[in-house]
């Protein structure tokens, strides 16, 4: 079996995009993974970002997106989004790392975040922690436009933990209504400029996540028929 991911060309349109991603509703991660000539890693703490990965290559996804979305022609993001077998959201999604040493200068309209989230495709990943990656199966994709009152409240939460980082105080993971601020960084010892009361001080690097109550509200609000 090969090692290196068989990559599709990109989709052409939205339409295109939405049929790939329909048609990987109901089946396993192993099978797409067999489709694509890899295989899936057999201890879970190996398989970080695998699934992920795997879908990025089965629909055509950008290899090297960089600071723009998945897919740069479409200009939408792709966000694999875990669920229990209830349904709901397994945990927070990461969105993109907080560029610490310009959050006193940057606005929501411009911000890197925005940009992420204007238009997402949500693909769910459905098993619990206790279920081989192998054996979760990806359920029914869900193209996401942030509403008014959506994006409202996202840039009030943006607004708020941003300037708490201006004001040199790192917000906590309780901050935020819909989105949240955690760490995020390749090795413990990462750190970050970020402004501090005496000027530019080193810190650990920052993300955006989208909070689990917020992420269900966007899958329980998408249509369930064509």
């Amino acid at each position: 079996m090969r090692s290196k991911l068989v990559r599709q060309d990109p989709p052409t349109t939205l339409k295109e995009l939405e049929v790939r991603a329909a048609a990987l509703a109901g089946h396993t991660v192993l099978a797409l993974a067999d489709a694509l000539g890899v295989e899936v890693p057999r201890e879970s703490r190996r398989a970080k970002g695998f699934v992920g990965q795997l879908a990025e290559a089965a629909l055509g996804a950008a290899a090297n997106a960089g600071d723009g979305p998945d897919f740069p022609a479409l200009q939408v993001e792709l966000k694999t989004i875990p669920l229990l077998a209830s349904g709901r959201p397994r945990e927070s999604t990461f969105c993109c790392s907080i560029q610490m040493a310009r959050s006193d200068r940057e606005e929501w309209r411009s911000s890197r975040l925005r940009r992420r989230l204007q238009q997402v495709l949500w693909l769910p990943v459905i098993g619990g922690r206790g279920t081989a990656v192998a054996l979760r199966r990806f359920g029914r994709a869900t193209l996401w436009r942030p509403t008014p009152v959506e994006e409202q409240l996202l840039c009030a939460d943006w607004e708020d933990l941003m300037g708490r980082i201006a004001a040199g105080r790192v917000p906590s993971a309780h901050h935020g209504v819909a989105l949240q601020v955690r760490p995020k960084a390749p090795t413990r010892d990462a750190r970050s400029l970020a402004p501090g009361d005496d000027g530019p001080r080193l810190t650990l690097p920052l993300g955006f996540y989208l909070r689990a109550s917020f992420t269900a509200t966007i899958l329980r609000a998408a249509p369930t028929s064509d």
